[in-house]
């Protein structure tokens, strides 16, 4: 957890989450859930409820290798013993250049006072003492829903740019079952694993615009799992009650991954199954073949619709999901925004005087001539000392 970050004008604490703040951030999410659903919220109450079931077990996992909390990064804003807000942030890639806002959550309810603190609102505040305080992000990257305009505001002043606009759809139970009578006829559908992660990481970098590859920035062990990875994604799926399957389809003659989906398929029924889908841009006819080989394999699941996602670079995918009949759930904007931290000098320029500045220019020995520079000088002064002869010398 960060140490705590007090900003003297406000008197507002920007910290790291403790265990006390659970039950009030869960109350707020709540809260919030009873007025209008989103995703997002309702994932960070389950994992709230499960970091307060299993805190033990949590605790004891940070003396191993790997932690069931790596993605658990929470920063309260407190005043006057109250929580205000909260962002919910997290590393995108593996090198952890490139992180996510998650959400900010504002706690409405308090005074108006409290919402704005000196010339910064509250979600303002949280957002810059991410950027502040997390060194190894260069970019921040970021997911809001199109109608959510304060939210929206608050990313735009805060020096977010739109990317790419994310619609997500739902194919209700009965598509999937017609989608499941047809043959996907894959023969070079082929099971992940970490020997094919030049295949994917090619194959990621070939299905968007060079803008979000490098924004992005995953490279090859992003599409690696070692073993404590494995295992804390076990864990997670037992936790939530659900499978994930992935596979890829393998093109031959040019020796390539040119499709991949991944699943995540709810066990018990309780929420839709998710899909992650990347396809060449040059076979977009493995569309319909893919979504069927997807409804194959959720027919032995409780039944329960199938969300996917589709970005405006893509047209063709969305235009098959249009004709598919499947139905727009959220339209989200993707935005992102670059970070550079100034490093502080060991000295202040201003207190340099010139001499100094002149003294730090010299070498810090005599140069020595090279072989080259030696036999240079040797030709340049007997080519003078001719010259400088007199014809009566000469002769």
């Amino acid at each position: 957890m960060m140490n705590t970050s007090t900003l003297p004008k406000s008197s507002l604490k920007i910290r790291g989450i403790q265990y006390r703040d659970l039950n009030a951030i869960a109350s707020l999410l709540q809260q919030r859930l009873s007025v209008e659903y989103n995703s997002r919220q309702e994932i960070l109450l389950q994992k709230i409820e499960q970091y307060q079931s299993f805190y033990g077990l949590l605790q004891l996992s940070k003396l191993f290798p790997f932690s069931f909390t790596n993605d658990f990064y929470l920063y309260v804003a407190q005043k006057d013993e109250q929580i205000l807000g909260f962002i919910q942030v997290a590393p995108f890639n593996n090198t952890r250049s490139t992180w996510k806002v998650e959400q900010v959550l504002i706690n409405y309810n308090t005074s108006i006072s409290h919402l704005l603190i000196g010339n910064r609102s509250i979600g303002s505040q949280l957002l810059r003492h991410c950027f502040e305080k997390i060194w190894e992000a260069r970019t921040w990257i970021l997911e809001v829903n199109i109608n959510e305009k304060n939210t929206l505001g608050l990313y735009r002043e805060n020096g977010f740019q739109p990317l790419a606009q994310i619609t997500y759809w739902h194919c209700q139970p009965e598509i999937l079952e017609k989608l499941a009578q047809q043959e996907p006829n894959l023969p070079n559908l082929l099971p992940v694993s970490n020997a094919d992660a030049k295949l994917l990481y090619q194959l990621d970098c070939v299905s968007m615009p060079p803008m979000l590859r490098q924004i992005f920035d995953r490279h090859l062990d992003d599409f690696k799992m070692n073993l404590w990875s494995f295992l804390s994604e076990k864990i997670y799926e037992w936790l939530n009650h659900i499978e994930e399957i992935s596979a890829y389809v393998f093109e031959p003659q040019r020796k390539a991954a040119i499709g991949y989906f991944k699943l995540a398929l709810s066990k018990d029924g309780s929420k839709p199954h998710e899909a992650i889908l990347t396809v060449h841009p040059a076979y977009t006819w493995l569309y319909p073949k893919l979504l069927s080989q997807m409804a194959t394999l959720i027919k032995t699941f409780p039944s329960q619709s199938l969300g996917v996602s589709s970005s405006d670079y893509q047209p063709e995918r969305e235009e098959y999901l249009e004709k598919l009949g499947a139905q727009r759930v959220d339209q989200n904007l993707l935005m992102s925004r670059s970070v550079w931290h100034k490093l502080r000098e060991a000295k202040p320029l201003e207190s340099l005087s010139l001499p100094e500045v002149l003294n730090g220019l010299k070498p810090a020995q005599t140069p020595i001539p090279t072989h080259w520079a030696k036999s240079w000088l040797e030709k340049t002064s007997n080519t003078q000392s001719h010259s400088s002869e007199s014809p009566t010398d000469k002769t």
